[in-house]
């Protein structure tokens, strides 16, 4: 259906509107933004892949009660409360402590046996800076809205 109300088509529960100025926005019926609801879960890609890979470097090294500790990370992002925010900070900082760490012993490693660890300083070093930006992102207004931070904070 075409109006002069902006409204372009109404199908399936979605609402089609044209704004001035800006691209479309899809709403279903009930008015949540889907540009906002995508925002909201690719938000979490960078915590999760970050939480993924520790947890896969611990099991390389058989480390499975920080195996098992990553898991429950993963699983306390479907509780928001503002504790659980604070906790995903602090282990994604700890994760990228013991990246610079796995870095800094595999370096010494390599450098004893005369083998090349550029690329490898390279990856791991994106690895980190990864891990660290995750935490980061419970600073955002869109994490800290989910999670129950006010203002104050």
């Amino acid at each position: 259906m075409l109006h002069n109300s902006g409204i372009s088509r109404i199908d399936g529960g979605l609402i089609e509107r044209d704004f001035p100025g800006s691209s479309r926005a899809v709403h279903n019926t009930s008015g949540i933004c889907h540009h906002t609801a995508m925002k909201k879960v690719l938000v979490y890609v960078p915590v999760i892949l970050s939480l993924v890979v520790l947890g896969a470097h611990f099991m390389r090294y058989g480390n499975t009660l920080a195996v098992v500790g990553v898991l429950l990370l993963i699983v306390l992002l479907f509780v928001r409360l503002p504790w659980v925010a604070r906790v995903l900070q602090a282990a994604l900082v700890l994760g990228a402590l013991e990246w610079v760490h796995t870095i800094y012993g595999l370096v010494q490693v390599r450098a004893a046996q005369g083998e090349p660890f550029t690329r490898m300083v390279v990856i791991l070093g994106i690895v980190t800076v990864v891990t660290a930006c995750s935490a980061l992102l419970f600073q955002t207004p869109t994490l800290k809205k989910i999670y129950g931070f006010h203002e104050r904070e």
